[in-house]
């Protein structure tokens, strides 16, 4: 992909969305009921501007990926009437080259789907190789995960066809590092990269000396739904693995029907494709053409390039006296102080309505040390000597 097509591709993805996750609201208002509820009012808002920007974005070259999928998975896994499947093939000839292979040996029109299949994957690959070129790393990360995942299923069915039942503890090994090595390359390495990134973005980006401003940023680039995604899609090709392992461990001649296993093979490898393609393509449209790679802090730092430093819960200072007060200011520059009103323990930004007793919050604090009177944002500024 040349360089004009790649920018091309991060100016696409740049277009300013029609709406934004912050101008959103849960219509069902669950925290209104119980505050313990607005993780689910949040999550509701986050899906109601996923659903409408991939209405929105999505277009000819992700319809296809998808419809590429189909193919790939039935074209790959059902017998469309040639027997091949059904009747366990030759376990006598095994491999995918040589004259003698397995794979050279089956029907002849067997022989064309499968290929036609891997043709099909190769698409879907270079798809989303192309659609999201700040990606492309974490492409081959998941793409090796899910290699792993589909051995060490294979594995664990090989000495127990009927995986998880009647299976012993050895039987669980290939699993069990196959979760490993997916687990590593989706939590450790990709889910750590794009979150990483997005902090990097949102304090460089959208750095703004009015917090509430960098809070609406903040809340413009949540990834909770996004990390949902990525742990279905790990769910998905568990399932899809098992089932497609589990359809081909029997041994012929064939007694059993494995038709609702290559069926929910089928499906949940097409649902794991639908659910891949947003997860690659969701990051790249939330940064667009504002970074040139999705990396871990870590891996920046390996680089040599100068990372930023995320910004601490700090206490407010007399600028007076340089004692402690009561003012507090968060990690996402939101600034709280106590509420003056005599009883109330009530919290919040200086100048707004007290949570517990809806009184005016202080825009000014005095210092019991030496008796000032001075606004709330002097207690995190330093005085410059002259």
């Amino acid at each position: 992909m040349s360089e004009g097509e790649t920018r091309a591709a991060l100016d696409e993805h740049a277009l300013p969305a029609t709406v934004r996750l912050s101008d959103l609201e849960s219509p069902l208002n669950l925290a209104e009921r119980d505050e313990r509820l607005a993780l689910l009012d949040s999550l509701l808002e986050e899906y109601i501007f996923h659903t409408r920007i991939i209405r929105e974005r999505w277009r000819v070259n992700e319809g296809l990926i998808i419809l590429l999928g189909m193919f790939a998975m039935i074209l790959g896994s059902w017998d469309l009437g040639i027997g091949e499947l059904a009747g366990g093939g030759d376990y006598n000839r095994v491999g995918i080259f040589g004259d003698e292979s397995g794979f050279l040996h089956i029907a002849d029109l067997s022989l064309i789907f499968a290929l036609l299949s891997i043709i099909a994957w190769v698409g879907i690959f270079a798809l989303l190789w192309i659609r999201s070129p700040l990606m492309r790393e974490n492409l081959v990360y998941m793409t090796l995960a899910t290699f792993g995942i589909t051995l060490g299923h294979l594995s664990s069915h090989a000495n127990a066809i009927s995986f998880p039942f009647d299976a012993t503890a050895n039987d669980w090994a290939g699993v069990g590092i196959g979760n490993l090595v997916l687990l590593f390359l989706s939590i450790i390495v990709v889910h750590k990269a794009v979150i990483e990134t997005r902090d990097i973005h949102v304090q460089e980006r959208h750095a703004h000396p009015d917090p509430r401003v960098v809070q609406k940023a903040w809340r413009d680039h949540s990834l909770k739904v996004w990390s949902l995604s990525l742990g279905a899609w790990m769910i998905l090709i568990n399932i899809a693995a098992w089932a497609g392992a589990h359809a081909v461990a029997p041994r012929p001649p064939l007694t059993n029907d494995m038709t609702l296993f290559v069926t929910l093979h089928v499906l949940s490898g097409i649902a794991a494709i639908a659910v891949w393609t947003h997860v690659l393509w969701y990051p790249q449209f939330m940064l667009g053409a504002s970074a040139d790679r999705i990396q871990s802090i870590r891996a920046r730092e390996v680089a040599g390039e100068i990372v930023p430093q995320a910004s601490k819960r700090r206490q407010g200072k007399c600028p007076i006296c340089d004692v402690d007060t009561a003012a507090v200011k968060h990690a996402d520059g939101i600034i709280e102080v106590p509420c003056g009103a005599e009883g109330c323990d009530g919290r919040g930004m200086p100048g707004a309505a007290c949570p517990d007793c809806e009184a005016l919050l202080p825009t000014r604090i005095g210092c019991l040390s030496c008796g000032s009177n001075t606004t709330v944002a002097s207690h995190f500024t330093r005085a410059e000597a002259w």
